[in-house]
């Protein structure tokens, strides 16, 4: 899959739990700033402006408008990308390599434990080069899925983090 630098204000977009959370679940389905909120147990304002912020980053889209429940117009919002690969979260944004963690685990918490498929927690010993491997070659892995994601939309959604990090000395 073709693979580009993360601008910065994708970089800052993403460096917040929520607005990650927002696009799981605006790739999920179409939402309204309005269900959206109620998901998240969150202020209708405070989302609003994080649906803003990844609107303007190019990261979410307004679908077309569409007729509620009770007749009244609703505005609903799309993830425009379905995963993404920050090689280097932005240094200079306080919290940014943790947010996809946080959003991690309120994603866990809503699941609820069942939902867990996978926990596979190593530790290695890995030289530059190592390292540069193994990350392409799960880089590798997960295209061939992603690639073909479109065929097997009648199955269950899941999701995944893949962190690689030096531990502590």
């Amino acid at each position: 899959m073709p693979r580009r630098e993360t601008t910065v204000e994708e970089a800052k977009a993403l460096a917040h739990p929520l607005r990650l959370r927002i696009l799981r679940l605006c790739w999920q389905q179409e939402l309204t700033n309005k269900q959206l909120a109620d998901r998240l147990e969150r202020d209708p304002g405070t989302v609003l402006y994080h649906v803003r912020q990844l609107t303007e980053a190019g990261l979410l889209e307004q679908a077309p408008v569409r007729t509620g429940e009770s007749g009244a117009l609703e505005k609903p919002y799309r993830t425009k990308a379905r995963s993404w690969w920050l090689d280097e979260p932005d240094r200079n944004e306080p919290g940014a390599a943790l947010a996809p963690l946080e959003a991690l685990q309120d994603e866990l918490r809503a699941a609820g434990p069942d939902s867990v498929r996978t926990f596979l927690r190593f530790a290695v010993h890995l030289s530059p080069e190592d390292a540069a491997e193994l990350h392409q070659r799960i880089q590798a892995i997960l295209d061939e899925y992603l690639a073909t994601d479109d065929q097997r939309l009648d199955q269950p959604a899941h999701g995944g983090v893949i962190v690689l990090h030096r531990l502590a000395e």
